[in-house]
């Protein structure tokens, strides 16, 4: 009778925290909407990872400017000197050019998006950069998202200069 007493206890404790935090939930998200809207405070922002080298690929030999996305109204282009990433330009079809932040970190983010992350139980060893530093441009699209494209530290020509740490989306 104790063991059943103490179930139904435990059980109706459960379910009355469940629907406590999902209303908590839902009035949270309600403030967010409204702040959002007011420019108060903003939810916050996605960061896409791209893989910055595969999307050069061998326009890396040629110098100049290569265009190497498009998102949207947005297109992202890098500047090639002497065999290495010389900058990184994004230009939005009606706003034109748009800022462009760069960051560093010692972890290959362009694998941990999971929209350009292969799940394959092996990888080449010649695929893989072990104990290097990423250099990654990066610009904020009309909704808020950050669009980060990766390199490799031996890819860039001015190595981490004006690079700040980046630190992941929790």
């Amino acid at each position: 009778m104790i063991r059943r007493r103490f179930l139904l206890t435990a059980l109706a404790a459960a379910l009355g925290t469940a629907v406590t935090g999902t209303a908590l939930g839902q009035k949270e998200q309600k403030e967010q909407k409204e702040h959002g809207a007011k420019g108060e405070g903003q939810a916050k922002k996605h960061h896409n990872h791209h893989d910055g080298k595969q999307l050069v690929g061998d326009k890396i030999k040629k110098d100049g400017r290569h265009d190497i996305d498009k998102k949207g109204a947005y297109t992202s282009a890098v500047d090639v000197k002497n065999g290495k990433i010389a900058g990184m330009h994004v230009k939005h079809d009606t706003k034109g050019e748009v800022p462009v932040k760069k960051y560093k970190t010692n972890k290959d983010m362009s694998k941990e998006s999971s929209g350009s992350m292969k799940k394959t139980a092996f990888i080449p060893v010649q695929a893989q950069y072990l104990g290097t530093t990423w250099i990654g441009y990066a610009y904020v699209d009309d909704f808020g998202n950050e669009e980060i494209y990766w390199f490799p530290y031996d890819m860039i020509l001015d190595g981490d200069t004006g690079a700040v740490e980046y630190i992941p989306a929790a």
